[in-house]
Order: structure tokens, then C-alpha cells, then sequence
């Protein structure tokens, strides 16, 4: 089936920091105009849709609200329907904690005062924290994660993320959490395909994430790509037990893959009818 949605991760594959991936805006304007529906999916927490906005405009590539999905959405989404009225202890930065309470979930600050528990990325994380944390959910009280992350992009090197947060909390307890949302969760993965609305074999997926870009696609049934102008370089492909369907040096190369999908169903179509799309027209 054809590509009429184009499922983007943010930083590493369309822009580092506040700086554009070179190739990235001109790639993301033959988009536009080609009339392809877009996703921007990200899963840093700390930052809603309206930050991503302007991000992305200063990066020179338009984008809408209404086309960005984040972790803190995966999380709002998956907390109204599992803990929609519990106490919730949230070790995680302000911005995150905002999204939530917006979303008319509570936040406690005494952890004595916890039902469920929320962990995210905190770049102020320390000992102290991890002891509330521990004291909030030691007695088997369930907690969630926003997403997988274990490093991110920073200006100059990678540093931890949300991941590398929940595995400290788990190493100090005694029970798993009962889910890490972002991608490629399925909580993810819904409000992705409700966002961009077209069907999951209609949608390309792009990142520079293997377990989790890669993986939400293949999950949904989406094509996949990865590039390498973030977290991921052609080893690490070759040793993955996921597989994209195509790996790209830069977003430039997005449109070989457009091409390459659009003439395979091109090719299909002669399959089936014995006639050619241009025999038709």
C-alpha cells in the first residue's frame, strides 16, 4: 500500500538541540508539499507540544500542535485509564509534572501520600531522591515510567534520560514498573496512528532509535527507517535484532524511500490487474 504518513522522531533525526539536521528542513518542505501527513513523535517528557513548535520553527521546519505526540502524552493517556483518580508521587522535571496536572491528574508532593508513582528524566536526580522514591513505592505500590530513554542527545554528548532514572528506582525496589510508556509502548503507537490519521501500512516511521522508533513501527505494522544521524550507526544495525526496512544516512535520503514504496505498489497494482498505474491514468 502506498505512503500517505510520515512518522518523525524529533531529536537526532530532524534537529540537535535547537539546530536543524543538515538535509532535514528541505527534506521535511518536499513533504509538505507532496501532501504527505505528518507525526512528529518525541519521547522527551519535560516539553509539550507548543515547545515542540517552536523548536521546530527555529529549526526552520513547520510543524503544528496538533502533529506532535510526546512521552508526557503516552503517560497522560495511559494514567486516565489505569489511575485516573490515585495520588500520584512523580519523580520528574517541573515541566513534565505540569502536563500531568493539566491534565487534571493529581500530584502529591509527600510521598507518604502515594497510590501510584510516575518517573521520568530529572537532571537534578540524586540520592535523596531516589530515597523518597524508594520510600513512596517500597510497599509494592505500582508506578509507571514515561519513557524508555536510557541516554539522550545533549549539546555536546549523550547524557541519561528517563531510562536510566527508572532503572535506578527499580534497582531499589523490589517490583517492576507496571508500564514505561513513550515509544514504542502501545499507548504510543495509538495516539500516533489517531494523530496522523491513516492507517498503520499507509505510514512510514523515521528515527534514529532501533528499540524504540524502529520497534513502534514494526509493532504497528508501519515501514520502517532508521538514520544515522543520531544514536545509531550502521554496526549497531548489523547487530540488532530489529530490522529496518531501509537506513538512511540523513533525512535527504527520504525521498529514495518514498519512491522506492511508491513504485513497489506501483508494481502491485500490474500484479494484480496486469495493467501499470500510468496504463490507467
Amino acid at each position: 500500500m502506498v505512503i500517505r504518513g510520515v512518522v518523525l522522531d524529533v531529536d537526532g533525526t530532524v534537529v540537535r538541540g535547537r539546530d536543524p539536521i543538515p538535509g532535514a528542513p528541505a527534506a521535511m518542505g518536499r513533504l509538505r508539499d507532496a501532501g504527505f501527513d505528518v507525526c512528529f513523535c518525541s519521547n522527551n517528557p519535560t516539553k509539550g507540544p507548543a515547545a515542540y513548535v517552536d523548536r521546530l520553527d527555529a529549526a526552520g521546519i513547520d510543524a503544528d500542535e496538533t502533529e506532535v505526540v510526546t512521552a508526557a502524552d503516552s503517560t497522560v493517556a495511559y494514567l486516565r485509564e489505569h489511575h485516573p483518580d490515585d495520588a500520584l508521587y512523580v519523580l520528574g522535571e517541573s515541566g513534565f509534572v505540569e502536563q500531568l496536572e493539566a491534565a487534571g491528574l493529581t500530584v502529591v508532593d509527600d510521598h507518604a501520600d502515594a497510590e501510584a508513582g510516575v518517573i521520568s528524566v530529572d537532571r537534578e536526580f540524586d540520592y535523596d531522591d531516589l530515597s523518597r522514591a524508594l520510600w513512596a513505592l517500597e510497599d509494592g505500590t505500582p508506578y509507571v515510567g514515561s519513557d524508555p530513554d536510557r541516554v539522550i542527545p545533549g549539546s555536546d554528548a549523550f547524557v541519561p534520560g528517563s531510562g536510566a532514572v527508572i532503572n535506578a528506582v527499580r534497582g531499589v525496589l523490589d517490583h517492576d514498573p507496571e508500564a514505561v510508556l513513550g515509544k514504542p509502548s502501545a499507548a504510543a503507537r495509538e495516539l500516533v496512528l489517531d494523530r496522523i490519521g491513516r492507517p498503520a501500512e499507509e505510514c512510514l516511521v523515521v528515527g534514529d532509535r532501533l528499540d524504540t522508533d524502529v520497534a513502534l513501527g514494526a509493532d504497528a505494522g508501519m515501514t520502517t527507517a532508521v538514520v544515522l544521524t543520531g544514536v545509531t550507526d550502521r554496526a549497531d544495525v548489523a547487530d540488532s535484532s530489529y530490522d529496518p526496512d531501509y537506513v538512511l544516512d540523513d533525512l535527504s535520503e527520504l525521498d529514495r524511500v518514498l519512491d522506492a514504496e511508491a513504485a513497489a505498489d506501483a508494481g502491485a497494482d500490474r500484479s494484480l490487474d496486469g495493467s501499470s498505474v500510468a496504463d490507467d491514468r
